[in-house]
Parts: structure tokens; C-alpha cells; sequence
């Protein structure tokens, strides 16, 4: 990791500047950025646009991360792009992420492509993304405390890295933020001369959001995404100010079209129904059990079983009591190839939870210890699975799991990895 702009700048203009053949909206944030990027994504292609997408992590492939319209870069096309610019990135010392965003935007050049929908992949001052020099839109989604080792150890100070995107040739749109956040999205927006929008979440009605005059059954399940497609749309509105064609019908269908596989995703192993949702840091645990507790409305939520894995570098005891009732039991697993949490660490620094946080040597072990659980008690919920994308995307790359259609799937039951 070695954040910097100098260097990806520098490749870029030996290559001519891909970059500069393509308009681009980007999007920072801690929990969120994700979604709302598939939104626009997905609005802008029922528009009719020639547009792509760059994401980050994957979960299964590299291919994930770049989208050329409507599916994924093919690994050759990958593979040769990489192969190619190896030179390249030697000359310039790039990091794997800067040779990747490298890669993704010569791709997008080559396509043709009119628009971009960039998510950071980490700050945004210092990020990859942040050399395209003509993103239109900015967007932020909730800005929390994740990843302090690189971009300081408050919620203020995350907020000054990420509000690094802003720029006067730009608009920029937010969601509800912490106060202390909001203040310096707000104080940068106003020195860097970009007008900044906050929008509320939006209203449910059923299984569908309303905005207006537009309506959708929304295609990414969970109470965040309220306003993860508030922002969204108001980006889209921007875009819109700003000429681009994007009318109200191809919002709606973008927007209920929309999948992001590994949030809030149900699937079965074997027999056992699970819920797979990343929750890979404290604010985003905290959004998963205010989701199972029912946001707060209604009766209590029954006893849950977890199969978590979990970095080293989270707040591993944090989460746990962010994501563990008292009645609740969990099976701590590894995260292949990652440094995590293992359950003695767990249980010494949560003593009061010791008794709940179980050890499993594997997955697959975690999983089995779980379904022998849950078949035990009657109506159990899902077992949920979370901690970690990079835990989703072992499982999901296992091939053991059967995907349920509904949000987070596309009609025929596959989802975006599986296509």
C-alpha cells in the first residue's frame, strides 16, 4: 500500500491518456460506495449509454472490478491488458491497485465508452480513481471508521481524506452524515467551490422505493439502500442538469435491475439457508444487526447462528458485540490467505461472549458446525455469514452454494459472478 497520484499520472501520459477519452462520476465513502455505484451503472446502461464500471474488491475474479457495459471484462482481455502494461508499471514502481485502475482505463477507452463510474478504492485524496481528470458527479456514502492504519484514527479524519475528491469543476451529493463528518464535507465542498447536496433517505412503500413520480421494487435488499439510491438518484439529477439523457423510466428500471452480490445475498449450503452479507467493519456490522433486529420495529430477533471470519486488522472485538445478542452463538473461521481474528483472541477480549465464540478450522467446518446447529432448533433464522468480502468470495468460488432467486439475483437465479 502506498497511496500517491504522481506515479499513476505518469503512466497514463505515456500511454496518451486514456483517461481523458471518457466523462466519469465517482463515488467514496466507507459502507455503500458499492451499491450506489451499481445503481448508476445500471441506470446509465436503461438509458442507453455505452458506459463501465470499476469496483473494488472482487469476490471471486479480477474481472469483477472492470465492467464493460453489461458484463464483466473478459479474462484474456485482462490478462493481455496486464501482460502489456507490466513494462509500464515497472518504469513507474505502480502499485497492483494502480496498475489495475491503469488497465481498467485503457479498457474503457478502447470500448469507446462515454462514461466511467469509478469507486474509490480507499481515501480519496490519494486514490487511483482521483487522477480522472473530468468526473462530473461526486458522491459519498456513509463515511465511518474503517481502515485508520492509512487514513487516520477519527471519523473527522476519514472524512478529510475522502472529501480529497472534491473539486470546483464538480457537484458533489451526500447522504445523512455523522455531524463532525458532515462539518468537513461541507467545509471542503465550500473552499473547493463544489456545491454540495444532501438528500434523505427514501420513502418504502411495500417492497418498493418512491421518489416523486418514480417507483421501483428495489433491487438490492437492506434498509441502507434507502439511501444509498437517494444518492444515487441525485447524482443521476445532476447528470441529468448537466445534459446527459437519462429519463425517469430509465432510472426506475436501472435502479430495480440493479444487483451486488455478497450484501445481504440469501443462498443455501446443502439444506442450511444463509444470509451472506461483507459487514467487514464496525459500521457496517452495526447496519447488518440493526437490519436482523428488524431496524428497531416489532418483536425482539430470535437467537441467531454467525459463521464469522474477520482481518487482523478490523475491530474484531468490536464487531462482536455489534453483531452478537447475548443469546446468539458463532463460529469464528479463518479468512484464506489473511491474517484474522481467531476465536481464542476473541473469547480473551470479550469474556462476557467467550461462551458463544466457537472454533473452526475451516469454512466448510464452520458451516457444518452451524447446519448441525440450526437443524436443532425449530424455525431457526438463516445462518449468517459475514466478517470479510474476501470470506464471501472463498465461499462463493467453492461452487457449494445454491444461489436463492430474489434480491441480489437476477431472475433466472444467477448472479452477476455466475454470468
Amino acid at each position: 500500500m502506498d497511496l500517491g497520484l504522481e506515479r499513476l499520472r505518469a503512466a497514463l501520459a505515456e500511454l496518451g491518456h486514456p483517461e481523458r477519452r471518457f466523462a466519469a462520476v465517482q463515488v467514496a465513502g466507507t459502507n455503500g460506495k458499492g451499491s450506489i455505484c451499481v445503481l448508476l451503472h445500471a441506470a446509465l446502461q436503461a438509458a442507453g449509454h455505452r458506459c463501465g464500471l470499476y469496483t473494488s474488491p472482487h469476490l471471486v475474479s479480477w474481472c469483477e472490478r472492470i465492467q464493460l457495459g453489461a458484463g464483466p471484462i473478459a479474462p484474456a482481455h485482462l490478462r493481455h491488458l496486464l501482460t502489456a502494461l507490466q513494462p509500464l508499471a515497472c518504469r513507474h514502481d505502480l502499485t497492483p491497485f494502480e496498475l489495475v485502475t491503469a488497465a481498467a482505463f485503457v479498457a474503457f477507452a478502447e470500448a469507446g465508452l462515454e462514461i466511467v463510474v469509478l469507486e474509490v478504492g480507499l481515501g480519496g485524496r490519494l486514490d487511483a480513481t482521483t487522477v480522472h481528470p473530468d468526473r462530473r458527479v461526486l458522491g459519498f456514502a456513509s463515511i465511518g471508521l474503517d481502515h485508520a492504519e492509512f487514513l487516520g484514527d477519527s471519523e473527522a479524519a476519514i472524512a478529510a481524506e475522502k472529501a480529497g475528491v472534491l473539486h470546483g469543476a464538480a457537484a458533489a451529493v451526500s447522504g445523512p452524515q455523522r455531524p463532525d463528518v458532515a462539518a468537513v464535507l461541507a467545509q471542503r465542498a465550500q473552499l473547493q467551490g463544489c456545491p454540495l447536496h444532501w438528500v434523505k433517505p427514501l420513502e418504502q412503500q411495500g417492497q418498493e422505493l418512491v421518489a416523486g413520480r418514480l417507483r421501483w421494487r428495489h433491487g438490492l435488499p437492506g434498509d441502507m439502500q434507502r439511501t444509498n439510491a437517494a444518492v444515487a438518484l441525485e447524482m443521476l439529477q445532476v447528470l441529468r442538469r448537466q445534459g446527459w439523457h437519462l429519463p425517469d423510466g430509465a432510472i426506475s428500471a436501472g435502479f430495480a435491475a440493479a444487483r451486488w452480490p455478497g450484501r445481504r445475498q440469501r443462498a443455501r449450503w446443502g439444506q442450511l439457508p444463509l444470509l451472506l452479507d461483507g459487514a467487514h467493519n464496525l459500521p457496517a456490522a452495526q447496519a447488518l444487526r440493526a437490519e436482523l433486529d428488524g431496524g428497531g420495529r416489532g418483536k425482539p430477533a430470535p437467537p441467531q447462528l454467525w459463521v464469522l471470519g474477520m482481518l487482523a486488522n478490523k475491530q474484531g472485538p468490536e464487531m462482536v458485540h455489534a453483531l452478537l445478542a447475548p443469546a446468539d452463538r458463532c463460529w469464528l473461521v479463518p479468512v484464506p490467505g489473511h491474517a484474522c481474528w481467531s476465536a481464542a483472541e476473541l473469547r480473551s477480549a470479550c469474556p462476557e461472549r467467550a461462551s458463544a465464540l466457537l472454533a473452526a478450522a475451516s469454512l466448510e467446518e464452520g458451516l457444518a458446525a452451524a447446519s448441525t446447529a440450526w437443524k436443532a432448533v425449530s424455525g431457526a433464522p438463516p445462518v449468517v455469514v459475514a466478517g470479510s468480502l474476501y470470506l464471501l468470495g472463498s465461499l462463493l468460488a467453492a461452487g457449494t452454494l445454491d444461489l436463492v432467486p430474489g434480491a441480489g439475483e437476477s431472475e433466472d437465479g444467477m448472479s452477476g459472478l455466475e454470468r
